[in-house]
């Protein structure tokens, strides 16, 4: 029989959020690891606020509103709060009411400084590295170094040389978008910057692309379950990679057994002689691809390649671009959405929690 539809609806609802989402839902795995970890932070958001005046939004909530963004892919904070009105699933991951007013988007950028200021989000993504190790989903034997680009927020048209008097520059003929004839002129980060996020710079990823303004992103990959292990956001230069590299590599080391001697995985961008040097250093084996083709040959020799560990690490060293893939075509992160690198790097903390979260979820599921 025909179903007939009623235009009029219920007037009550006697239905919760979490009734409605699915027992089965990823999210719900998420959401009990990610509760787990703002409980611990409790203590930190305390002494964030005044023990007076009205009352703010919960931090706790607006993490886990980030952590939704990535998820979803929501292009904007604006876009989010909409969102926020009618979406179920994000009132029950927020812990809202059905009846509780959405909040405002000026509210992320109002506590953003806030969270930065206590170093929230890099607390936020060791907790979540924390209990993957507690619950045995890391290694620390083998990782892996890679870095990549991320577009600034800024245009072209805004690099501009350094010693440029704004004042005597002349009107724009459209001044929500001017024209500018760069052509012929010649722009490097020595003699330009941009007048938009001064802290860019002008970087291309590999010979024949395109020259953009970014910032570096940097990613230290254990070797288990492929999960991002700490993330560094720097100037885009030529040896920020490496640079940034030992840096995590020497946060690392501090938190193993001084008994263990990891190896560390990484491109050819990787083979220099500094870098390898740095390594062993840090009492680690270097398992960098050889670069063949570089001036002076490379700088491991067969003494590390003869090893059976080796080719695994190269074919495991891989996994690092799903990171960066995840990142940056569902997290959001191809392009910063913010001005300057210390919000950027808040970004990547949040983003790279939100992948390790994904991915522990699943491994949950599976296990299960």
């Amino acid at each position: 029989m025909r179903g007939e539809n009623t235009n009029q609806s219920a007037m009550f609802s006697m239905i919760a959020p979490e009734q409605r989402v699915p027992l089965e839902h990823p999210l719900r795995a998420i959401k009990k690891m990610a509760d787990v970890e703002l409980k611990r932070l409790s203590p930190v958001f305390s002494r964030m606020y005044s023990k007076t005046g009205r009352p703010s939004l919960p931090p706790e909530r607006l993490l886990k509103s980030m952590l939704l963004i990535a998820f979803f892919s929501v292009r904007s904070e604006r876009l989010f709060c909409e969102s926020l009105e009618y979406n179920l699933l994000y009132r029950w991951f927020l812990d809202m009411d059905m009846d509780e007013p959405a909040f405002d988007h000026s509210t992320f950028s109002q506590n953003r400084e806030r969270l930065m200021e206590h170093e929230i989000g890099h607390r936020f993504f060791e907790g979540i590295v924390r209990q993957a190790s507690q619950e045995g989903l890391t290694s620390d034997e083998h990782f892996t170094v890679d870095g990549t680009l991320i577009e600034a927020w800024a245009s072209l048209k805004s690099f501009r040389p350094k010693d440029e008097d704004p004042e005597g520059r002349p009107p724009p003929d459209d001044p929500g978008n001017p024209t500018v004839d760069f052509h012929g002129e010649k722009r490097c980060n020595e003699s330009h910057r941009s007048t938009t996020d001064g802290e860019s710079r002008l970087m291309r990823k590999a010979k024949g692309k395109e020259a953009k303004l970014s910032f570096g992103a940097h990613a230290l990959m254990e070797h288990r379950h492929g999960l991002l292990i700490d993330i560094e956001v720097t100037e885009a230069t030529g040896t920020s990679e490496r640079e940034a590299g030992i840096s995590m590599l020497e946060r690392k080391r501090k938190k193993i057994a001084p008994s263990l001697h990891p190896t560390v995985a990484g491109d050819k961008g990787y083979d220099t002689a500094d870098f390898v040097a740095a390594v062993r250093g840090q009492d680690m084996t270097p398992h960098v691809s050889c670069n063949t083709g570089r001036r002076g040959g490379s700088a491991i020799d067969a003494r590390t390649t003869r090893h059976k560990g080796y080719a695994i690490s190269q074919r495991i060293r891989k996994r690092v671009e799903e990171i960066f893939g995840w990142m940056k075509t569902v997290g959001g992160f191809r392009r910063t959405r913010f001005k300057g690198r210390l919000r950027t790097q808040f970004a990547a903390y949040i983003v790279g929690a939100a992948y390790n979260l994904l991915r522990m979820g699943k491994m949950q599921m599976t296990m299960a």
